[in-house]
Order: structure tokens, then C-alpha cells, then sequence
């Protein structure tokens, strides 16, 4: 069972690690570029339309595709560490 979920969490990972990884990134730089008084030449307004999908015209599926990806994430890698083994007792009965 392990190895299928092993199989299945590497398939998400991958599909999942580039919108995350944009998610995250332009999330961080918008929030940078708004409080911090640099001049980085980079708009937020721009980082939020990136942030949120909307550069890309999926502002309504982008947050549940990474939502999606991410719950799978959990599951798969929740269900390969072992935290919800059943313990096997000893038999007591000899």
C-alpha cells in the first residue's frame, strides 16, 4: 500500500510544485514589495494577479487546483509516515 501511495504523492508532487511554488514566491514578493520601501521596479499589483491566477485567467479554479494538490499532498504523505498504523498486540492467550 505504501508504494502505491509513494507512487501517487511523487505524481502530485510534481504536477502541484510549479503553482505552488509560484503561489508562494509571488505572495512573498508582493507582500515585500508593498511594506518595504524598495525600489524594486516590480508592481504588486502585478505579483497579485500572478498570486492569484488571474494573469492567467483562472482566478475561480487556481486556489482549489493548489488546494486540491495540497490535500493530496497531506494524505499520501500522511499515509506513507506511519502515524496511522494499527499496532499489532501480542497474543496473550498461551
Amino acid at each position: 500500500m505504501k508504494k502505491a501511495f509513494r507512487k501517487y504523492h511523487r505524481i502530485i508532487g510534481i504536477i502541484i510544485c510549479l503553482p505552488l511554488l509560484l503561489t508562494v514566491v509571488t505572495g512573498m514578493l508582493a507582500t515585500v514589495v508593498q511594506e518595504w520601501p524598495i525600489n524594486t521596479g516590480i508592481s504588486s499589483r502585478l505579483m497579485l494577479k500572478i498570486h492569484t491566477g488571474e494573469i492567467f485567467h483562472l482566478q475561480a479554479i487556481y486556489p482549489i487546483l493548489n488546494g486540491v494538490g495540497l490535500m493530496g499532498l497531506l494524505v499520501t504523505g500522511m499515509s506513507m509516515s506511519g502515524l496511522f498504523n494499527r499496532k499489532k498486540r501480542p497474543n496473550t492467550n498461551n
